[in-house]
């Protein structure tokens, strides 16, 4: 059923109750490292340059530097105790996004719910989150449960994209995706450089967001318009994820925005010839803030001005990269906040992982239809006498 659309009629966000504040956390990981004076210098430099205000974190460690309950000096926690960390809190924030998101679609309820994905990176189990969701939740045991893990910073777009599809050829479907990362319990005792950049950027967060073939009439909603995967094999060693003895690793190099700089131009107009589309179409920016410099990269190749890409840093400002949900977290800033217009906007929407795998979408904001007063319908009434 190639004529049926897909529209995201709601996004939910959550994030735990523990503030990182960006000045200020450079101090413990200076403790908990061991760094001397000209290190932890160096460090305060790359937190000050990072673009963020502040993150989360389901762990206190970051606000107590004086008694850590988790990440202590000379004994980091092993994966096995990351990984129960994961098994308690992942689902208590999944859940809080996931009411958050329903909250905002008066036309569906848990129970209407036909299709759950799930996607994360940062921890798996089995029987895994989704499961507890349903439980938790008391969805129908007859929902259709995906799970998308382990793809990085990436994986809300294939989760997008299964929901997209299911929706196109099941009409009366309810897709829900949540994205769920616990990046913050994965911090290493190393002064690699990756570690310590990967201790600069990444938070903790969740995302939920409902995706059916209709709009929802009284808010505003986001049609899936085309997407567009590339891969960049140049770049496979500089960004990758891999479970070691001590928690996941990140390989997170400084090149990496220099080689986004040079696949990205080759990527949008893949994508625009596959929506038939030009460039001077795009409205509104949605890119997911993997950092600073990665942002003001593509900015540069892409000649996009920073007022309509100002949801990526005000993202990146206020919550840190949360891998996968981050930049549902954009979608969801322009969702509420994008100035509205009588005509669709259309949103271009990236984002970047291990790989190098860069994936990309054509997004429309459809403003809300309002409802129409009897008055205004009948303006051939004479109310003079």
């Amino acid at each position: 059923m190639t004529n049926v659309s897909s529209y995201i009629t709601s996004i939910g966000t959550a994030v735990p109750i523990y503030q990182i504040n960006q000045k200020k956390v450079s101090d413990f990981f200076s403790q908990q490292l061991g760094l001397n004076e000209e290190q932890s210098h160096e460090l305060k430099i790359l937190h000050r340059a990072s673009g963020i205000k502040n993150r989360y974190s389901v762990l206190p460690d970051f606000q107590h530097k004086d008694a850590p309950v988790f990440f202590k000096k000379g004994a980091f926690p092993k994966v096995s105790e990351r990984m129960q960390v994961y098994r308690e809190e992942a689902p208590k924030l999944a859940e809080k996004a996931i009411i958050n998101c329903l909250e905002q679609d008066n036309d569906t309820t848990l129970k209407d719910i036909t299709h759950l994905i799930t996607v994360s990176c940062t921890g798996m189990y089995a029987p895994g989150l989704d499961i507890e969701l349903v439980e938790k939740l008391d969805m129908s045991h007859h929902v259709q449960r995906t799970a998308i893990n382990f793809m990085g910073c990436y994986g809300a777009f294939n989760g997008l994209k299964t929901a997209n599809n299911i929706c196109r050829a099941e009409p009366n479907a309810k897709v829900l995706v949540v994205c769920v990362e616990l990046c913050s319990i994965h911090f290493q005792d190393s002064l690699q450089p990756d570690d310590l950049l990967s201790c600069t950027l990444f938070a903790d967060g969740a995302a939920a967001v409902l995706v059916r073939s209709q709009i929802n009439k009284e808010r505003n909603s986001i049609k899936m318009h085309s997407f567009f995967c590339d891969l960049f094999p140049d770049g496979k060693k500089d960004m990758s994820w891999q479970i070691g003895d001590f928690g996941f690793e990140m390989q997170l190099s400084s090149y990496v925005p220099a080689l986004l700089g040079k696949g990205i131009e080759e990527l949008l107009q893949n994508l625009l010839e596959k929506a038939n589309l030009k460039r001077g179409a795009i409205d509104l920016f949605a890119i997911h803030p993997g950092g600073k410099r990665i942002l003001e990269v593509i900015e540069a190749k892409l000649d996009i001005p920073r007022e309509r890409n100002k949801y990526a840093f005000e993202v990146l400002k206020n919550f840190g990269n949360m891998s996968s949900v981050t930049v549902l977290f954009v979608l969801d800033l322009i969702l509420k906040t994008a100035i509205q217009k009588k005509a669709p906007q259309k949103i271009l929407a990236m984002a970047f992982g291990p790989g190098l795998t860069l994936e990309s979408s054509i997004l429309e904001l459809i403003p809300q239809v309002k409802p129409v007063n009897k008055m205004e319908m009948d303006t051939s009434l004479d109310f003079s006498a």
